[in-house]
């Protein structure tokens, strides 16, 4: 069976422009993380725990997903990327690393790959400082302290449909699980 394309109407077009014009760029939210990481209320508000990261759940602009994250000493995510999510975090206290991939992975089709020479870069992000990203973006964020918390300010657009977690031992990154929003309820 075919079906013929047929021209959108009016409506449908002018709505789903506005969905487009409204969703938030990386810059915008870049600009959301650093302005919430500015109220020292908010972030003086989220509890700490000594063994684990803490999270809340911020309001974030425009539909995205926002969160509030607190990191013991010595934690980290683990290797992973957003899917097709463009992201954006600041350090509100403290100060985080960010390992990551200047290179494209392909998304689908591969669960093993051997990293050339040149892909990897570093970053220390202390209060007041953060990055936005783009989709596949291949990170993982520690805080690498022996003592002090961090607390961090994240936003992602569209909502997180997915996350990919990645082991690495030297070159080689291994595609090692798929999570998708029901599995972190």
């Amino acid at each position: 069976m075919s079906v013929a394309p047929s021209a959108p109407s009016s409506d449908a077009s002018t709505s789903s422009a506005a969905a487009r014009s409204s969703a938030p760029t990386a810059a915008e939210l870049l600009a959301f993380v650093r302005r919430t990481a500015a109220d020292s209320e908010l972030v003086a508000s989220l509890p700490l725990d000594p063994e684990g990261r803490t999270w809340v759940r911020l309001q974030g602009p425009g539909g995205s997903e926002a969160w509030l994250i607190g990191w013991p000493p010595g934690t980290g995510t683990g290797w992973h990327d957003h899917a097709e999510s463009v992201g954006a975090f600041l350090t509100a206290a403290g100060t985080l690393k960010e390992n990551s991939l200047a290179a494209r992975l392909p998304t689908d089709g591969w669960k093993t790959l051997e990293l050339s020479d040149d892909v990897d870069r570093e970053r220390e992000l202390t209060t007041g400082e953060g990055r936005a990203f783009g989709r596949n973006h291949v990170h993982e964020v520690l805080n690498e302290s022996t003592t002090e918390h961090a607390v961090s300010v994240h936003a992602y657009y569209p909502p997180l449909p997915q996350i990919r977690r990645y082991s690495r031992t030297g070159d080689v990154l291994r595609l090692e699980s798929v999570e998708r929003p029901e599995d972190w309820q």
